[in-house]
């Protein structure tokens, strides 16, 4: 076994899931019981990947051809290898339409995050990006570990504080002081930087929280096992026939048009902010579909205990 980084034990418990605060699909608040595990104390870095890729030689999603199956209608020329790069725009525009400020970088890689002529030989201790889950999953299999589920992510982003906002309490700034990476300014134009990172920073820049966790919510979005829905599924409210559970699970999280699951990203990145997006929350979620690298996706593993 691979020995990658420090891990926190986590005791089981039940806990209040989810939010009635913010977004539809925090919903509903229900209890949530989990056993113990444990969990990295910090998202996967650029170092840590980086040893799983000379060890075995994998080639991530991004660095692969893209499948044109998946993409009906592309042109087969333009399916080629990269990834979403996050560019910041002009000045203010409708932030309904999030395309303004991603573009499709060919060459953009965990490598080379934001395409070609990038590099991460200056950040070996920031998290890694633009791995897609079966990348997170390939590595958390090589260090003899396990990505997390959602309700386990959300127990330990909460630090055992029943029904906080955030990870450390309800109040943002306790004593006026910033707590985690998310944007400062004005999105998705203006970044002024959080204590002087704009983007990732490097893992454990800010405090940990109650559990002794860093970065559980801010700086990168991180992958979980869980096929997304637009809301909570409480455990025991809907029978499924369990043979078919998880087809049935993985069909439904596609978005209308796709045939490519989408999992439950948790605890928010560097680019939230007040204005567009407040997800640097325990109880926050986004669905992400399983091949989707970006600029602001990592992952931690866990492990049964």
């Amino acid at each position: 076994m691979v020995d990658t980084t420090r891990m926190i034990h986590i005791p089981g418990g039940t806990f209040r899931m989810g939010s009635d605060e913010f977004s539809a699909d925090e919903t509903p608040v229900h209890e949530r019981t989990v056993g113990s595990f444990e969990i990295d104390v910090h998202p996967v870095t650029n170092e840590q990947f980086a040893a799983f890729v000379e060890s075995t030689g994998h080639v991530t999603v991004a660095e692969r051809p893209l499948d044109p199956t998946d993409f009906p209608g592309a042109d087969p020329a333009e399916l080629v290898p990269g990834a979403l790069v996050f560019t910041p725009t002009a000045g203010p525009v409708d932030l309904h339409d999030w395309r303004q400020w991603w573009r499709w970088v060919p060459g953009a890689s965990w490598r080379h995050p934001f395409g070609p002529g990038s590099s991460v030989d200056d950040r070996p201790t920031h998290p890694v990006v633009q791995v897609s889950f079966a990348d997170a999953a390939a590595y958390a299999a090589w260090a003899g570990r396990r990505l997390p589920t959602e309700a386990e992510f959300e127990y330990a982003a909460r630090g055992g504080l029943e029904g906080a906002r955030f990870a450390w309490g309800d109040e943002e700034f306790p004593g006026g002081r910033l707590m985690v990476n998310r944007w400062q300014g004005d999105f998705p134009y203006r970044n002024t930087g959080a204590a002087g990172w704009v983007g990732t920073s490097p893992v454990m820049t800010f405090p940990a929280n109650g559990y002794g966790l860093h970065d559980v919510t801010g700086n990168v979005w991180e992958w979980t096992t869980d096929y997304y829905a637009p809301r909570h599924e409480v455990p025991g409210e809907v029978a499924v026939d369990a043979g078919g559970r998880e087809n049935l699970l993985a069909a439904a999280s596609a978005e209308p048009g796709s045939r490519i699951p989408r999992r439950v990203l948790k605890g928010g990145s560097h680019l939230c902010s007040p204005q567009y997006c407040l997800r640097y929350r325990p109880a926050a979620r986004s669905p992400q579909a399983d091949d989707t690298a970006t600029t602001h996706i990592g992952f931690r593993c866990a492990r049964d205990v």
